[in-house]
């Protein structure tokens, strides 16, 4: 059985440049590839097209890219709760494409599967649809969107083998096993890492095919984006 391992993030991201397209696990703070990000801003490569859900915040995450002007284009769902994209978005500095999350999430899975468009009636009539091809279906009317593929797939797990099957745990699933199939290169970071053959064949949620790379990453902050608490 291949041995996927690598030492840690630096030799995970070897090979990426400017330009690049990459997609980033994550909803929101959860299931974020926080190591990969740490290397990339490390590396300082620019003009690069990020996919992912939302962008974090602005110290933390993805939102750490945008301060350092790393990203050219946003590909997300979501602007949310960070200030910095929001402004990026608003002056021009920053190109983005939002997307319904469910198209998001679907272009996404398509990439992986092969599957170059598909129709889907989100979006019809309003500004997502515009110079876009319609058609009806059984009186409905719907959109052809196109898959979304990357360069790079980062994506973080809770636990891997060697041979790159991983498991997520709770919501920090979310976008993560559709990223991992969609990437040319799949990097997985994880918080255990065990020999091949240790994990539970009917637990694993991305097969190890899809995976190229894998590591044990380190210093997970895991941080809250918005802590709500009953008052007494």
């Amino acid at each position: 059985m291949i041995n996927k391992t690598v030492k840690n993030a630096q030799e995970a991201l070897r090979g990426v440049e400017d330009g690049m397209t990459l997609m980033l696990g994550g909803f929101g703070l959860c299931g974020i590839p926080e190591n990969a990000i740490r290397e990339l801003l490390r590396l300082g490569v620019k003009e690069l097209t990020c996919i992912s859900n939302n962008a974090g915040v602005d110290d933390f995450g993805i939102g750490l890219l945008l301060q350092q002007r790393q990203v050219r284009k946003m590909i997300a769902s979501y602007v949310g709760e960070n200030a910095e994209f929001e402004r990026q978005l608003l002056s021009g500095e920053l190109e983005v494409e939002l997307i319904p999350q469910g198209t998001l999430a679907e272009r996404i899975r398509a990439g992986g599967a092969g599957i170059p468009a598909f129709f889907t009636p989100a979006g019809f009539g309003t500004e997502v649809g515009e110079g876009k091809e319609s058609r009806e279906f059984n009186g409905k009317m719907y959109l052809l969107e196109e898959w979304l593929k990357a360069d790079f797939s980062f994506v973080k797990a809770w636990k891997g083998d060697t041979a790159g099957n991983l498991i997520y745990k709770g919501t920090a699933r979310n976008f993560n096993p559709m990223m991992a199939a969609a990437g040319k290169i799949t990097v997985a970071e994880v918080e255990e890492l065990v020999p091949a053959g240790a994990l539970d064949p009917n637990m694993i949620h991305t097969p190890g095919i899809f995976v190229q790379r894998i590591f044990q990453g380190e210093g997970y902050e895991k941080r809250i984006e918005q802590r709500t608490v009953r008052t007494a």
